[in-house]
């Protein structure tokens, strides 16, 4: 007799259908809950009215909390950063985003951007001088690359640094850049007479300024800003000594879309869990609607979807720690979990009929904060791309 014959089968878990919990040590266990105790404590019985009123009060003190949770640059190491998996990274951006795409927006431009870019191409002295400050939250930090004309194409950038003896002096536009007005330090990319180069700004730097972008539709409890750089005076140190050209940032934002290809399914499970208690509880035609066929088989639906796209994340962290992961890799779970995270919200919403499009619940939320994740750090289009390239060796591109 075999040992699954003689092994009584655990009951089905319909918040775990597939059982992926069991692929997950103690430690992954306890990071997972904790950030969600967290998210629940401080961020969920809020969250609607900062959405309403397009504001994240107290971000500074949540910053601070953050890093208090090993949060900030959760996978880095050294510099008092937490040196997490990829993996537990990967959890806690699920969880962040369970709440609101804007906490998991603070905590991936900090980490996977900011961090990271100081952390993978700064010089010893950068990091001793920034990376403690930002892990512990103290120092908030923003990333810009992307300009009010050029997205998709970065290469394209008008942001330009000249050299005026050992000085750098830089002046451009960086637009849609997350954290900004709130950011104590700022790592923004511009052109040089030796190619893209990245720069370590203090806000504080005469000639930066970051106004905040308002009436946004989406990722209302986020602070979004554009930065402004007028003659801004930087000294020789101030360049990522180790990032030279376009591999710099790309690196960065693969970081970043990891992130992403958790938070998503956080956004998801949210909507989900919300049409499941509805649908058990709303009575039409004299009993619930989740005793209907047609419910049931929305729900069945994006059950599948949901939990094949955390599987999906699992295996890219997996891969990730073990030094494994390509960007192509990173491109196909953004595409996929945002894209079906977005579905999974507008089926919810279905569910909830008028309900659905009230802050009462989270669904309408988490879909109109879903279509900034959709297009930021890679819309669609550039994600098929790159699959594309992989798949047929053409570069479609241009």
């Amino acid at each position: 007799m075999s040992a699954s014959a003689r092994t009584p089968l655990p009951p089905f878990d319909p918040a775990d259908p597939l059982g992926i919990d069991d692929l997950l040590d103690p430690e992954d266990l306890a990071i997972r809950d904790t950030v969600r105790s967290w998210a629940a404590d401080r961020v969920l019985p809020h969250i609607a009215g900062w959405y309403e009123k397009g504001e994240l009060p107290g971000i500074r003190e949540l910053a601070r909390e953050l890093g208090s949770l090993g949060a900030l640059g959760m996978s880095l190491e050294g510099y008092g950063c937490a040196g997490a998996t990829s993996v537990q990274y990967g959890l806690a951006c699920l969880e962040l985003e369970a709440a609101d795409s804007g906490i998991r927006s603070l905590v991936s431009v900090q980490g996977s951007l900011a961090m990271y870019a100081v952390h993978r191409f700064g010089s010893e002295e950068q990091k001793r001088r920034w990376l403690p400050g930002m892990a512990a939250g103290e120092i908030i930090g923003c990333f810009g690359l992307t300009e009010p004309d050029h997205g998709s194409d970065p290469a394209s950038m008008r942001t330009y640094a000249k050299k005026d003896g050992t000085d750098w002096v830089l002046s451009g536009r960086k637009m849609w850049i997350t954290n900004g007005s709130v950011a104590g330090v700022a790592v923004v990319w511009a052109q040089t007479d030796d190619g893209i180069r990245g720069f370590v700004v203090p806000t504080d730097t005469p000639g930066f300024s970051a106004p905040e972008i308002k009436r946004k539709w989406s990722l209302r409890a986020s602070v979004t800003s554009e930065l402004v750089m007028d003659e801004v005076r930087l000294p020789a140190d101030a360049v990522l000594p180790e990032a030279v050209g376009l591999k710099g940032p790309l690196s960065c934002l693969s970081h970043a879309r990891y992130g992403i290809v958790w938070g998503a399914m956080g956004a998801a499970r949210s909507s989900f869990d919300a049409a499941v208690e509805y649908a058990r509880t709303r009575e039409q035609f004299g009993r619930p609607i989740g005793g209907f066929q047609l419910t049931q088989a929305k729900l069945a639906d994006m059950a599948v979807e949901l939990h094949k796209g955390i599987l999906l994340a699992h295996h890219l962290g997996r891969r990730l720690d073990a030094g494994r992961l390509r960007p192509e890799q990173v491109s196909f779970g953004k595409l996929n979990n945002v894209r079906e995270a977005i579905e999974i919200c507008r089926t919810s919403r279905t569910i909830l009929g008028a309900n659905g499009i009230s802050l009462e619940y989270p669904v309408m939320r988490h879909a109109t904060n879903l279509e900034s994740v959709l297009t930021y750090e890679g819309t669609v289009e550039m994600h098929q791309l790159v699959l594309g390239k992989a798949l047929t060796g053409l570069d479609a591109f241009r």
